[in-house]
């Protein structure tokens, strides 16, 4: 007898149990288990199928299309806490075994991500981004400059940054990944990539510092990770993250980070602190 998954139809996400049907984590069953690598890929597998249950049970809700009543608003906190659990355990089991997330994971993973932040936006639950407040609002038209990354505070880069146009006036309004990418003339596409990576990984190596707050780093990597993200999908009406053909290591980056998400916000979410519903 092996650990199995257990999704109800109707349930939200899924969870393990033990042989003897006892509900457990993968991070739990890993440990000690003789084909640990089986557990971790059928949990991606079945995140993967839970993701597609999800999309198109909540899809409008999270593409925008449609505002969420107050049975619905219950539904996008449980979904986005079960899929920030599971992102979460997945990320401890690879730590605890050793292996090194492929670019199916990194998939996966980006793309459970997503759909947390898009779950978690129209019912509130997602911050600020960083410099909210202190840009210019565009005004219709072509707006001319040049656009760089800016750090919050370069000394405490937990408080992460976030793509900014400089206009010729001096003036400076919000600029996204995609843009950069697909949008604008003369950009040098891998260094903007290269450098958008960079502050992830920086935000995550510091997000354990003593005196990073909690919220803070929540806010900074979510608002950097749903850049990256929106700016690596499939296609403009997906939400399936692709990684670009010789950029493999994205996929422990996004790993690392959409973990590091989840653990600050542990510290400010007491439902993240729960086990995976059962029922």
């Amino acid at each position: 007898m092996r650990p199995r998954i257990v999704q109800a139809d109707g349930q939200i996400g899924f969870y393990w149990v033990t042989p003897d049907g006892v509900p457990t984590t993968l991070p739990d069953l890993v440990i000690g288990d003789e084909e640990p690598d089986r557990l971790v890929a059928t949990h991606l597998e079945a995140l993967d199928d839970a993701l597609i249950i999800a999309a198109a049970r909540f899809g409008d809700l999270l593409g925008g299309g449609k505002h969420p009543y107050p049975d619905e608003r219950d539904d996008l906190i449980a979904l986005h806490r079960c899929l920030d659990l599971l992102v979460r355990d997945y990320a401890l089991a690879a730590e605890v075994t050793g292996l090194v997330p492929d670019v199916r994971a990194g998939k996966i993973i980006g793309t459970a991500t997503l759909f947390s932040i898009r779950a978690r936006f129209p019912v509130g639950l997602l911050g600020p981004a960083p410099l909210d407040g202190e840009l210019a609002e565009p005004s219709p038209g072509v707006i001319s400059g040049f656009g760089q990354m800016v750090q919050v505070d370069p000394e405490r880069p937990w408080k992460g940054g976030r793509w900014v146009l400089k206009s010729e006036s001096g003036e400076r309004y919000p600029l996204t990944l995609s843009t950069m990418l697909f949008d604008s003339s003369g950009v040098n596409k891998d260094a903007a990539r290269r450098e958008h990576r960079e502050a992830i990984e920086s935000c995550v190596a510091s997000a354990t510092s003593d005196d990073a707050d909690p919220f803070t780093v929540a806010c900074a990597l979510d608002w950097l990770l749903y850049d990256w993200l929106m700016a690596h999908r499939e296609d403009p009406d997906s939400a399936a993250i692709q990684i670009p053909r010789g950029h493999d290591s994205d996929a422990g980056m996004i790993v690392d980070a959409a973990f590091a998400s989840v653990r600050a916000r542990t510290k400010i979410d007491p439902g993240l602190t729960a086990p995976i519903p059962t029922d």
